[in-house]
C-alpha cells in the first residue's frame, strides 16, 4: 500500500512520531517504564491463559471468553508498545507509510475483536444467570466457538474498512505525528485531503460495530440485574453481582477510553489527553484486565497460585 503522489505536492513516504516525549533526557526513564508495563502486561495474561488452561474448574464458558480476551490484550500491547520500545533505543523516530497503515489495521482489528467478546461475556452472564436451566445448551463449545468466530469476522471487516479508506486520502505536507503510535485521529490532521467521508464512516461504522455491542452489553446487564435482585438470599447475590462487577469494570474502561479517543475528531488540536487516552487503550486497559478479573474470583486466584509454585493437577 503505497501514497498517492499530487500534482503540487510530493507524497509522503514516512510519518515522524514524536512519542510520550519529546526531550531526550526522559527518554531512558520512559523505555524503562513502559518495558515493565509490556513485561506485566505479557506476563500477568499468559498467567491468566495458563490458569484456565490448566484448572478444571475454570473450564467452562465464562473463561473460555477470558482466555481469548487475555490473547487480545498481549496483542493489543504488542502492536504499539514494542515499536515506541524500539524507536526509544534507536533514537529513530520515523515510520515507513505501509508500517503506519499496518499498526493501523492490526491495533483496530484487535481492538473490535475485544468490544464483541466483551459482549459474548455479557451475554454469557444473562444466560447463566437469567437462563441457568438452559444455559448449557444455549452456550454450549460450537455456539462458544461460532461467537468467537463472528467476532473476529466482524472486527476484520471493520478495520480493512478503515484502512483501505484512510489509504485514498493524500498525505502531502507536514508529516510529524503528535503520538506514539498510528491511528486514525492523528492522520485526519496530517491529510491534504478532506476528510469529512472517513470521519462520517467512522462515526457510522463506529456506531453500528460498537454502539450494538454496547447495547447489548447494558441489556444484558438490566436483565441480570433484574434477576439477581430478586434472590431471596445475600450470598447469592453478593456471588452473583461478585462474577459481573469485575466485567461491568472493564466494559467501563474500555468504552469510557474508546468514545472520548474518537468521539473528538472536530478537535482543532490534538492535546496531551490524548496520549493519556492512547496510554489506557494500548497499555493500562490490557494491564488491568488480568487484575481486576483474578482480584475477587478465589478460583482464578487459586489457580494462579498453583501455576506459579508449578504444582496443578493434571486430573
Amino acid at each position: 500500500m503505497q501514497p498517492k503522489p499530487r500534482a503540487n505536492g510530493t507524497a509522503v513516504t514516512e510519518f515522524i512520531l514524536l512519542g510520550l516525549v519529546e526531550t531526550p533526557g526522559l527518554w531512558p526513564a520512559v523505555f524503562v517504564l513502559f518495558l515493565f508495563a509490556y513485561l506485566v502486561t505479557v506476563g500477568g495474561n499468559l498467567s491468566i491463559l495458563a490458569a484456565i488452561l490448566v484448572e478444571p474448574k475454570l473450564h467452562t464458558p465464562m473463561y473460555f471468553f477470558l482466555g481469548n480476551l487475555s490473547v487480545l490484550d498481549i496483542g493489543c500491547i504488542t502492536v504499539t508498545v514494542p515499536l515506541m520500545l524500539g524507536r526509544l533505543l534507536s533514537h529513530k523516530r520515523t515510520v515507513p507509510y505501509a508500517a503506519c497503515l499496518t499498526q493501523l489495521f492490526f491495533f483496530h482489528l484487535l481492538v473490535g475483536v475485544d468490544c464483541f467478546l466483551l459482549t459474548a461475556m455479557a451475554y454469557d452472564r444473562f444466560l447463566a444467570i437469567c437462563r441457568p436451566l438452559t444455559y448449557s445448551t444455549r452456550m454450549s463449545q460450537t455456539v462458544q466457538r461460532i461467537l468467537v468466530a463472528v467476532s473476529w469476522a466482524c472486527a476484520f471487516s471493520n478495520a480493512l474498512t478503515h484502512t483501505v479508506a484512510i489509504s485514498t486520502l493524500n498525505f502531502c505536507g507536514p508529516n510529524v505525528i503528535n503520538h506514539f503510535y498510528c491511528d486514525l485521529p492523528q492522520l485526519f490532521q496530517l491529510s491534504c485531503s478532506s476528510t469529512q467521508l472517513n470521519e462520517l464512516l467512522l462515526f457510522g461504522v463506529g456506531f453500528i460495530m460498537a454502539g450494538t455491542p454496547l447495547a447489548l452489553v447494558v441489556t444484558s446487564y438490566i436483565h441480570v440485574a433484574a434477576a439477581v435482585l430478586g434472590i431471596r438470599s445475600v450470598e447469592g447475590r453478593k456471588k452473583a453481582f461478585s462474577t459481573c462487577g469485575s466485567h461491568l469494570t472493564v466494559v467501563a474502561i474500555f468504552y469510557g477510553s474508546g468514545i472520548f479517543n474518537y468521539m473528538r475528531l472536530g478537535s482543532a488540536k490534538l492535546s496531551v489527553k490524548d496520549k493519556a487516552v492512547g496510554i489506557f487503550n494500548t497499555v493500562a486497559n490490557p494491564m488491568l484486565n488480568p487484575i481486576i478479573y483474578s482480584l475477587r474470583n478465589p478460583d482464578v486466584q487459586g489457580a494462579l497460585r498453583r501455576v506459579i509454585k508449578g504444582r496443578w493437577s493434571l486430573e
